[in-house]
C-alpha cells in the first residue's frame, strides 16, 4: 500500500468517526428536547418518535457498511456511554469479529455490557483459533456452553489453541487451510478448489500431505495455474520450504515472515504432521501488539489503557512505576540537599545542573532504545556485551567532549569563570559515560534475569542520570570551585 493510499484511508476513517460523533450529538440533542417538553401529551401518530430516532437509524446504516476493524476504531474513540450506544446498534452477527478487533481494555467494557445469550451468539460465529483469542475475556460458563456446541474436531482445535503460550506460534496459528495429496493431478486439484465457496484468507499455497497428514511439500497457487493440468502434484510441489512448530516463539516466526517475504507458512508437530498454518495478517497483528506493549512498558505502564476508562482504573494501571519514580526523585533531591552549601555559595550551580541531568537522560534513552530494539531482533548475543559497551562509551565520550565543551564555553561566557566552564565540560562527559553504561547494562541485565528489557527502562535510566548527574556536577563544583 502506497503512502498516499495510507493517508487517504486514515483520513477516510477520521471522516467516518466525525460523522458518527455528529449523529450521536444530534440524537442526544433530540432526546434532550423531547424530555424538556412540558406540553400535555398529544395523540401520537408515530411521526415524532420516528423523527427522534432517525439519527440512530442513519447511524446504524453507516455502521452496517463498515469493516469490523473500522467499527472497532470508532468504539475505542468514543466515551463509554456513546460507545455502548453504538455497540447496541451493531448487528449481532458481527459482534464476535468486532470484539476480536478492539483493544483488550475496550473489549472488557463491551463484554460487561452484554447479556449471556448475546455473548453465546457472538462466540458461535467465530472459528476455533479466534475463540482461543477471545476466551480469556469471556465468562467461564459462556466458554463451557460454547465448547459443548462445537464439533469434536473444533473442540480439539480450541483445546490445542488455548494450550499454547501467548507468545508462541501456536497462539497465532490458523486451522483453516487446504490440503491435497501428491499422487493426484493438477486437474483434480483445480476441480477440488472449485467446490469451495471461497478459499481461506491469505491462501497463497496448498499443503501436500500423505494419508497420515504428514507434510510432504507445498504447492504455490502460481505453480498450480501455470503447469500442465495432467502433471501430478508430486512432480511440481516444492519440498524446500519454511515450516514452523507450535512451540516456536511467535517473534521468531515474525522474523521469518519478514526475511523471506512469506504470506503463509505451515505449522507441523514434532512428528511432522500438519496441524495448522500461520498467515501474514496474524504476524502483522502480533508485531503491532508487541510494539504497543513495548511502547507502554518503556513508559512504565502495565497494560494498554482505555483512554475513556474510569479514574480508578487508570490509577491502578499507572501507580507502580510512579511509585518507583517517586523513590528515585527523592534520592535525587537528597543528592542536591547534600550540596546545599555549595549551591548557596554559587547560585549558578542551580541554573546549570538541570542541563547536565537532562542531556544525560536523553543520551541514556537513545542508548537503551537501540539496545532493546537489537535484543528484540535477536541481534545481541551474550558475548556481545563488551563490544556494545565499548562502542557506546566511545560515542558518549565524543558527544560529551563536543557538547560539554560547548556548554562549558557558554557557562564561562555567562558567569565569567573558566573553572566553572571546565567543571561543566567534565560533568557532562562523565554523565554521558554513565548514561551509556546504564543504557547497555540495564536491558541486558533484565534479559539475563528473564524479565522484559523494555519494562520501565526509561524510568530507570532517567533516575540514574538525574541522581548521577547532580552528584557528579555538584561534587566536581564543590571540589574545584569552593
Amino acid at each position: 500500500m502506497s503512502e498516499e493510499s495510507q493517508i487517504s484511508d486514515s483520513e477516510d476513517l477520521q471522516k467516518r468517526l466525525a460523522e458518527v460523533q455528529t449523529l450521536l450529538a444530534r440524537h442526544k440533542l433530540a432526546e434532550g428536547l423531547a424530555q424538556q417538553q412540558e406540553a400535555p401529551p398529544q395523540p401520537d401518530d408515530g411521526t415524532e418518535e420516528q423523527a427522534r430516532h432517525q439519527h440512530l437509524e442513519e447511524l446504524q446504516q453507516k455502521l452496517d457498511s463498515m469493516h469490523p476493524a473500522d467499527i472497532a476504531h470508532i468504539l475505542e474513540s468514543l466515551p463509554l456511554d456513546e460507545r455502548l450506544l453504538v455497540w447496541d446498534l451493531v448487528k449481532a452477527g458481527r459482534d464476535g469479529e468486532i470484539l476480536l478487533e478492539v483493544s483488550d481494555a475496550v473489549r472488557e467494557t463491551l463484554i460487561e455490557s452484554m447479556a449471556r445469550d448475546e455473548l453465546l451468539a457472538a462466540a458461535e460465529t467465530l472459528d476455533a483459533d479466534e475463540l482461543a483469542d477471545l476466551a480469556p475475556d469471556l465468562p467461564r460458563d459462556v466458554i463451557q456452553d460454547v465448547f459443548q456446541s462445537l464439533s469434536v474436531e473444533e473442540r480439539e482445535q480450541l483445546r490445542a489453541a488455548m494450550s499454547y503460550p501467548e507468545d508462541s506460534v501456536g497462539s497465532i496459528m490458523d486451522f483453516e487451510m487446504v490440503t491435497v495429496r501428491e499422487d493426484v493431478t493438477l486437474e483434480v486439484v483445480l476441480r477440488y478448489l472449485r467446490r469451495f465457496d471461497e478459499l481461506p484468507d491469505h491462501t497463497d499455497q496448498l499443503f501436500v500431505v500423505d494419508r497420515e497428514e504428514h507434510l510432504k511439500g507445498v504447492l504455490p497457487l502460481n505453480v498450480l495455474l501455470v503447469n500442465d493440468p495432467e502433471v501430478e502434484v508430486g512432480a511440481v510441489m516444492q519440498a524446500d520450504f519454511i515450516e514452523l512448530q507450535p512451540d516456536d516463539f511467535a517473534e521468531e516466526a515474525a522474523k521469518a515472515f519478514e526475511r523471506y517475504d512469506l504470506v503463509s507458512a505451515p505449522v507441523v508437530d514434532h512428528d511432522g504432521k500438519l496441524v495448522g498454518r500461520v498467515t501474514v495478517n496474524a504476524v502483522v497483528d502480533f508485531i503491532r501488539e508487541e510494539a504497543e506493549s513495548e511502547q507502554l512498558a518503556h513508559a512504565g505502564l502495565r497494560e494498554e489503557e482505555d483512554i475513556f476508562a474510569s479514574v480508578w482504573d487508570s490509577v491502578k494501571n499507572r501507580w507502580s512505576w510512579l511509585a518507583v519514580n517517586l523513590v528515585t526523585a527523592f534520592v535525587a533531591s537528597r543528592v542536591i540537599g547534600a550540596f546545599e552549601g555549595s549551591i548557596e555559595k554559587l547560585v549558578a550551580l542551580a541554573a546549570l545542573m538541570p542541563i547536565v541531568a537532562g542531556i544525560g537522560g536523553n543520551s541514556g534513552n537513545q542508548t537503551i532504545t537501540m539496545i532493546v530494539r537489537a535484543i528484540a531482533m535477536g541481534q545481541v548475543q551474550p558475548d556481545a556485551t563488551r563490544r556494545l559497551l565499548r562502542k557506546e562509551l566511545g560515542v558518549a565520550l565524543i558527544n560529551g567532549l563536543i557538547w560539554g565543551s560547548l556548554l562549558g564555553v557558554i557557562a564561562w561566557w555567562l558567569y565569567g569563570s573558566v573553572k566553572l566552564g571546565l567543571v561543566m565540560t567534565s560533568a557532562m562527559t562523565l554523565n554521558l559515560l554513565l548514561a551509556a553504561s546504564a543504557g547497555v547494562g540495564i536491558p541486558l541485565m533484565r534479559q539475563r534475569l528473564g524479565s522484559d528489557p523494555a519494562v520501565g527502562s526509561s524510568v530507570m535510566i532517567t533516575a540514574l542520570t538525574d541522581s548521577g548527574g547532580f552528584f557528579i556536577f555538584l561534587g566536581l563544583a564543590t571540589l574545584f570551585l569552593m
